[in-house]
């Protein structure tokens, strides 16, 4: 079964930085891929970026010089680096994978950016 779990959440002030982490079990992103994403209080969830199964990475515009997506050395592992936050950066973030078997989400780690 897969199944998907981020950490690395937590608070920081403007301007400070912080890497999240999603780890698999079940799959392995260089088959799948996995994409990040998050969702404000009170808005839809949002796409972050996107890293393919052959290592490609795309970026959602007004994110990507901020934001990082990298492989750990483990297959099952993605990082999020995300520096010069803003408070408009709180949000859940979450990452997700689509396998042959159906779309999966991590439950979230949350991100508190005070200003």
């Amino acid at each position: 079964q897969v199944r998907l779990a981020e950490s690395g959440g937590g608070s920081v002030q403007t301007g400070g930085s912080l890497r999240l982490s999603c780890t698999a079990s079940g799959t392995r992103f260089v088959n799948n891929g996995m994409s990040w994403h998050r969702q404000a209080p009170g808005k839809q969830r949002e796409w972050i970026a996107t890293l393919t199964n052959l290592g490609s990475i795309n970026y959602e515009d007004s994110l990507k010089d901020r934001f990082v997506v990298s492989r750990g050395a483990a297959e099952n592992v993605v990082y999020l680096q995300m520096s010069s936050l803003k408070p408009e950066d709180t949000a859940v973030y979450y990452c997700k994978t689509v396998t042959s078997s159906g779309v999966y989400w991590g439950q979230g780690t949350q991100v508190i950016v005070s200003s």
